[in-house]
Order: C-alpha cells, then structure tokens, then sequence
C-alpha cells in the first residue's frame, strides 16, 4: 500500500513539473515574441519620482511626459504590461518602490534624480537580469543606462537673455541642494550674464531641498526685496514657491517689473497672472527626450547598459523655451548667436563656478 501511495506521489510530482515547465516555455516564447512586435508581450516601462513628485511642473513632470510618450506611440496604457510610476514622499521610498515595480514585471525602470543612484544600485545588483535607467548619475553596473545632460549649455542661454532683459542689473539664482547637477546650472547662468554684461553680480542661494515651496518663496521674497527683477531657479517643487512670490508681486502691481526663469520644462502656465505672466523664459532640460529615447533603444534590444548619455544643445537635449513675446526679437537673435557657437564647439561652457 505504501509503494502504491509513494507512485501515485510520484506521478503528481511528474506530471506538476511537465506543467510547470510548460508555463516556463511559454513565458520565454512570450518574451521572445516581444522582439517581433508581438501584442502579448510589449515592452513596458516604468520610473520612480524622487520627493518632488510626478507633478512637479519641472524634472519629474519632463520625465513622466517622456513615459506617456512612448506608450503612445506604443499602444500602451497605464498598468502593469504597459507604463506607469510610483512616486517618493521620501528618500526611504525609492528602493522600496524600485523592488514593487520590478516585483510588477516591468522591462525598464527609470530612476528619476541624482538622489537615486544608491537605491537604483542596491536593486540592480540584486536583480541583475533587470534593466534599468538612471538620470542625473553614472553608475557603471552593466544593467544600468546612465542618462547625463549638458545643464551648463542651456543655463548659458538663460544667463544671456537674463542679462540684456534686466532694468535693475540685479539678476538672482535660486538653486535646490548644492550638488554637482545643480552647480552645473549656477555655472552656466553665470557664465552667461558674464558674457554680456560682465558687470553684474548675480545674488546666488540655495534652499536646500527640492520640495519645499515655502523655502524658494521665501528666497524669492528676498531677493525681489533687495532690487533683483529676474531670478532663474533650479529648485524642483522649490521653484514653485518663486513663481508664487513673483504672481503675488505682480497681482499687488501691475506695473511691477518682476520676471522667473524656468527649468526643465516649459513653465510658461505657471507665470499666468490674469492676463500678464512672469515666466520670461524656461532652461528646457529635455528629460522627456533622453527617457523616450532610452526606452526605444532598449526595447530593440540595444539597451545601453553600462553607458553614459549625454543630451545637449547639439542634439536637442537642451534648449530655451518659447518666450511668448516676453523677450524682444534682438535679445532672441543674440541668444541664438551663443546657441549655435556652443553647439558648435566655438564656447565651450564651465560645469563648474569658479571657486571663491
């Protein structure tokens, strides 16, 4: 009777693994389907916000638009097999997040943000047969793209019209954390109004964090107090706490000559204030492109795992935003001037300030 229980144990065991290895090979056809187009098995990409979350009118909103692009083009929707993100209310949150979305299947995962890389490595080592995407940092592990941008280049531009559009030739710079990414556009902007009108001194402050409105507003409040009338910031959620300052302004005075520079993506309707608006410009750092783009490459099987990309004015990456008359035809012209000597190599722009 034993030997009879022990066969029949055998043969479900048996017949449990035919199954199963069944399903295994049908999921590896699946996936290879996914190089021929196959309906069944797209190629799905995901990413993580850092805290400034996925409606941040600037990084993190760029990256998301790049996303939804691709699942358009791609007859994606929003889910697991398609596109989507998982947004960070706190540094905690990114390698916990990175783990659901790998946990979810996706084929790519976009780490958006410098804050990210020890989190994207500590998956990426863990699950080396995933691919994913880091931007704003290099990480040389062979399953991680790294997706870099020429700040500097677009900053330059934003420093050039900042300096032929000020009346008090008092020009600020509100930056988030004092971190490599961010310095590249301190050096850049100043470099720019340097090159135009060498005499001013540009007010430069840091609010230490990327997602506190009420720290840009208040630096802005500051600066705009002390005579500054442009201020360029690159600060994240920060930065909607500068355009706050700069509305209430103008709201309280028509007249007030008061303007923003934006970053990362156009923030033209965040300057709206009745029929006015204070956004002069916005530095474009296409985060939409490079993530787009990334996802193209690795869904045709040449995903550039263990590289660096860097986007820049030559090939698009950067770029100024459309003023909407704001900036007159002449200080447009000059501006184009240094856009296509930087492109060509003719300037080549600091990353870095010059030290005190």
């Amino acid at each position: 009777m034993g030997k009879r229980k022990f066969g029949l144990a055998l043969s479900m065991v048996l017949a449990a693994g035919t199954l199963l290895g069944a399903c295994g090979t049908d999921k590896a056809k699946d996936k290879e389907g996914s190089t021929n187009g196959s309906k069944e098995d797209t190629f799905s990409i995901a990413m993580v916000t850092d805290t400034g979350g996925v409606d941040d009118k600037s990084f993190n909103q760029s990256a998301w638009a790049g996303i939804k692009e691709y699942g358009k083009e791609n007859n994606l929707e929003k889910k697991d097999g398609g596109f989507d993100y998982l947004q960070s209310k706190e540094p905690a949150d990114y390698a916990p997040n990175l783990n659901k979305l790998v946990q979810r299947d996706f084929d790519l995962i976009f780490g958006i943000g410098f804050l990210m890389k020890d989190a994207i490595e500590e998956i990426a080592t863990q699950r080396t047969d995933n691919q994913f995407a880091l931007v704003d940092e290099v990480s040389d592990l062979p399953n991680v793209a790294s997706l870099m941008f020429k700040e500097q280049e677009g900053a330059f531009l934003a420093g050039v019209a900042a300096a032929r559009m000020t009346k008090s030739d008092k020009i600020g710079f509100i930056g988030g954390m004092e971190i490599p990414v961010i310095e590249r556009f301190e050096a850049g902007f100043l470099a720019g109004v340097a090159a135009v009108k060498p005499e001013i001194k540009v007010d430069v402050q840091y609010t230490g964090d990327f997602a506190k409105a009420e720290l840009g507003k208040a630096t802005a409040n500051r600066m705009y107090t002390s005579g500054v009338d442009i201020i360029f910031h690159a600060a994240g959620g920060s930065g909607n706490g500068v355009f706050s300052e700069a509305k209430e302004r103008k709201k309280a005075d028509p007249d007030a000559y008061v303007w923003v520079i934006g970053v990362d993506s156009d923030q033209y309707d965040e300057g709206k204030v009745g029929d006015d608006n204070i956004t002069l410009t916005s530095m474009l750092k296409r985060v939409d492109i490079a993530v787009k783009n990334t996802a193209d490459l690795a869904a045709k099987g040449q995903f550039p795992g263990g590289e660096v990309t860097t986007f820049g004015l030559a090939d698009n990456g950067i770029a100024l935003a459309d003023s909407h008359g704001a900036i007159p035809q002449d200080v447009l012209d000059e501006v184009e001037k240094f856009t296509k000597q930087i492109a060509d190599g003719e300037i080549e722009v600091p990353e870095f300030r010059a030290k005190k």
